[in-house]
């Protein structure tokens, strides 16, 4: 890691995070080291258990490591506050989760324009019509999320996450709810938005032909990382 802090949007060093439990401490990410630079493509894969929600959530600052240290945006997240990890992230950060997270009361237009609105954007309304449009729902802006599909509401989150210009976005099983078709869908909108944003990508999945589109793939198992490689390098 010989490049300049400033490189890299994302920065782990010796990453552990670890639990008490019944039987003892319980170290779920072990001793992880990585960096994202802007615009990258990455793709964290395992088995179930092998920790790689908890790594993304340490990631993206919503947990804080047991050991070691976590810089995003070129700012090292220990030593801030919960309040100032919080508006790092709403202004860094975008999220994509597996069960879609969207707000109930609200439409999918209101849904996507949250973000900028929390800001007192004044072309929130805009901003998120266009990318109704850009993901093809155009003609669902006044429904509620109880009223589109599966793949109609992870869209819509695809929108909500990319509409106030992230440095990078994390996801986190984004196609796990989704049938083929959809799955194929939402791939293709992520990829594409994330190419036109210029955003990182972190993305956990079970799905590889998902982790195959990214630029690399780190593999955990039992909490540590076992490889970090381009797809094609990838043993069967």
């Amino acid at each position: 890691m010989s490049a300049a802090p400033e490189a890299f949007i994302l920065r782990l060093d010796r990453v552990s995070k670890t639990y008490p439990s019944p039987e003892g401490p319980l170290t779920v990410v072990n001793e992880i080291s990585f960096d994202v630079r802007p615009g990258d493509t990455l793709s964290i894969v395992g088995p179930s258990g092998s920790g790689k929600t908890t790594l993304l959530g340490v990631c993206a600052g919503l947990d804080q490591p047991t050991s070691g240290s976590v810089s995003l945006d070129g700012r090292d997240l220990a030593p801030l506050s919960e309040d100032a990890r919080a508006r790092l992230r709403n202004r860094s950060v975008g999220f994509v989760f597996q069960n879609f997270q969207l707000v109930p009361s609200l439409t999918a237009l209101e849904n996507i324009m949250v973000p900028l609105e929390l800001r007192g954007h004044p072309q929130a309304r805009t901003k998120a019509l266009k990318l109704l449009e850009r993901t093809g729902l155009a003609g669902r802006a006044s429904h509620f999320p109880a009223q589109l599909s599966g793949g109609e509401q992870q869209r819509v989150a695809l929108a909500r996450a990319f509409i106030h210009e992230p440095k990078i976005l994390f996801a986190d099983e984004p196609t796990g709810n989704l049938d083929a078709a959809n799955s194929e869908m939402v791939m293709r909108l992520l990829f594409d938005l994330n190419h036109e944003s210029g955003a990182a990508l972190v993305l956990v999945t079970h799905n590889m032909e998902l982790a195959n589109r990214t630029r690399r793939i780190l593999t955990l198992r039992a909490g540590a990382l076992a490889s970090d490689t381009p797809p094609e390098n990838l043993q069967p």
